[in-house]
């Protein structure tokens, strides 16, 4: 096999390895943006399921005791 013939496979070689760094980067950029948006709608539904458990905690606050039951504290 000549020299310049080994070259020409190592040129080929280099060029896939570019080609395929540039589809990962691509592809790292595109998931980074999905997991941003992500723990956006996570922030947004954890906030949403705060405000929820406080207007049910309001709600069971309002409730009449049972006649002879004792208060039961709740935990979350």
């Amino acid at each position: 096999m000549s020299n310049q013939s080994q070259i020409d496979q190592i040129a080929e070689r280099v060029e896939r390895l570019l080609v395929r760094y540039k589809e990962l980067q691509r592809t790292n950029a595109l998931l980074s943006v999905q997991v941003d948006a992500l723990a956006q709608e996570r922030d947004s539904l954890k906030s949403r399921l705060g405000a929820a458990r406080a207007r049910v905690d309001a709600l069971l606050e309002r409730l009449p005791e049972a006649a002879g039951s004792p208060k039961q504290k709740r935990t979350a």
